[in-house]
């Protein structure tokens, strides 16, 4: 990384606050290779994340699990993002030592994650497998976290569209080779893809092996090719009196606030459970119904630790109150992109969740999971998504060039409308070989969604607060996503008489709403909305 870096001179003539920007320091930009490098840890861990996504129900099912287990074996996964990425971020932003402030975590969960996914395919029996999905979970959100941020960190505003775009560029590689490789172990290197009962098969065992080497080598590549600027280096780039002021300006929330608040969530999470029991309701409900119960007694500890304090105290209060407390004091461009998130991710789980249905039962006529027309079906789901992936890697390259050109807000509402017409189009378009079309739209708002909105939300954030922000981001993720677990069903059921293509169609039009919804986000500066 290059340390050159220009010093604006103050002009007499300029309002103050001019004059208080004008004597910090530029920050340098980084070369193609330079960006390249510090994403290319983001291929890695996509590797990890494809793997699991692709394999681990099959590894259930291989251990004895159940078609109904497998959605609360796989609750792991949201959950553990919910906990782990705020509290990885919170420590990063409060981490400085020979590594650096983001790479110790880069290294560390890397680590960790190699060693889960070595060790998962020899897991004997399903509490272990689904054990070990915890903690490869929890790995790879340690090593992936501060991913976001370090692009924050590292990059000037008007370049951080091409570093969240590299990003999108490697998940998509990563999704496509990974997913992609117990076939190509099994059809072109005679691996078998077979095995005795309650054994996994060699194809998925020495993909996960070639996955987890290829995650290690790969944020290992980038934790020694890529440096890091100090605090005083980032203070000198952005300044911290505007931060701190900010900080203690915005402060306002009060025990009070926090034990009503609590008594609140915790009355309607009572009263919704007791409801779902009453009614006997989909069990998945419960996810939904207790996070919002739980919510309450954090809000709770959270007005404890801050009626025993002084305002002056209020950042010393540990890690789960300043999570907390950073999450009711957001910026405002924050909570209008958790509006354009919450309608992204509601959409990609409907996708995700019932894609499979509903091609195999609007498009080759069958339900019955035993007939060939179905696994005919199921085999092309399988194409489609590694084709949205690879076209999202394409997408990435020429985010930037269109955020140039038109603005990043415009690009977002674009790409998202391209998703959302893709995937109403599974409707009008009855010939499956054509289906390959919709994932073209699909691909570009995959690309987008997985880098425009962190370009946006990194010029809204105080930079000390880079990491625990783009943690607490991830509940925009995880919320629409036991939010469509839990209710996508009962839609389905009591509005379009249980058909999969109306949660595809559903999906479409949220995506319009997001690309509607992100017209709607302010921008603190206008070099944001460059590449």
């Amino acid at each position: 990384m290059s340390t050159d870096q220009q010093t604006i001179t103050p002009l007499e003539s300029v309002s103050p606050k001019v004059v208080h920007r004008a004597v910090h320091k530029l920050q340098p930009e980084l070369n193609f290779w330079q960006i390249f490098n510090m994403c290319f840890g983001f291929l890695g861990i996509q590797f990890g994340f494809a793997l699991q996504n692709a394999n681990v129900s099959r590894i259930f099912q291989t251990l004895g699990a159940s078609i109904d287990d497998i959605p609360i074996l796989w609750i792991a996964a949201p959950l553990t993002g919910l906990l782990v990425q705020p509290i990885i971020g919170y420590l990063s932003d409060n981490t400085w030592g020979r590594l650096g402030r983001r790479r110790p975590y880069f290294l560390i969960g890397a680590i960790c994650t190699t060693l889960a996914i070595f060790v998962m395919p020899h897991s004997p029996t399903l509490w272990i497998a689904a054990g070990m999905l915890w903690i490869m979970d929890a790995s790879i959100n340690i090593a992936m976290e501060p991913f976001r941020a370090f692009v924050g960190d590292n990059l000037p505003p008007k370049q951080r569209t091409q570093g969240y775009a590299m990003q999108s560029f490697f998940i998509g590689i990563g999704a496509v080779v990974a997913s992609a490789l117990p076939y190509i172990l099994s059809n072109f290197f005679n691996v078998a893809n077979t095995a005795p009962a309650g054994e996994i098969a060699d194809s998925v065992r020495y993909a996960f092996y070639f996955g987890g080497a290829v995650l290690f080598l790969s944020v290992a590549w980038t934790v020694i090719s890529t440096k890091e600027y100090s605090p005083d280096e980032l203070a000198a780039f952005h300044g911290n009196a505007d931060a701190g002021a900010d900080e203690q300006q915005h402060r306002t929330r009060t025990h009070k606030n926090y034990q009503f608040a609590a008594i609140v969530w915790i009355a309607v999470g009572a009263l919704l459970t007791l409801a779902v029991w009453a009614q006997d309701l989909d069990k998945q409900l419960y996810i939904l119904t207790l996070g919002i119960f739980a919510f309450g007694p954090l809000q709770l500890y959270c007005a404890l630790r801050l009626g025993k304090s002084t305002p002056s105290q209020r950042s010393q209060l540990g890690i789960v109150f300043n999570v907390v407390d950073d999450l009711f004091h957001m910026p405002k461009a924050m909570h209008q992109l958790a509006i354009v998130q919450f309608f992204s991710w509601f959409a990609l789980f409907a996708m995700w969740i019932y894609t499979t249905s509903a091609v195999t039962s609007y498009h080759f006529g069958s339900s019955d999971v035993l007939s060939k027309a179905y696994n005919d079906g199921a085999d092309w789901v399988g194409v489609l998504f590694a084709s949205y992936n690879g076209f999202s890697a394409i997408a990435a390259l020429f985010i930037p060039l269109l955020a140039k050109r038109i603005g990043i807000k415009l690009t977002h509402t674009f790409n998202m409308f391209c998703g959302g017409f893709g995937l109403i189009s599974f409707y009008f378009i009855k010939d499956p070989s054509l289906l390959w079309l919709p994932m073209i739209g699909v691909g570009i708002a995959w690309a987008s969604i997985l880098s425009v909105p962190y370009a946006m939300l990194s010029g809204a954030l105080p930079p000390k607060k880079m990491g625990v922000y783009m943690g607490i981001f991830n509940f925009f993720i995880v919320i629409p996503q036991l939010l469509a677990a839990s209710v996508l069903g009962l839609i389905l059921n009591g509005l379009f008489d249980g058909q999969p293509i109306y949660a595809l169609i559903t999906g479409g039009v949220l995506m319009l709403c997001a690309g509607i919804a992100v017209l709607f986000v302010e921008q603190p500066n206008t070099q944001h909305t460059q590449a």
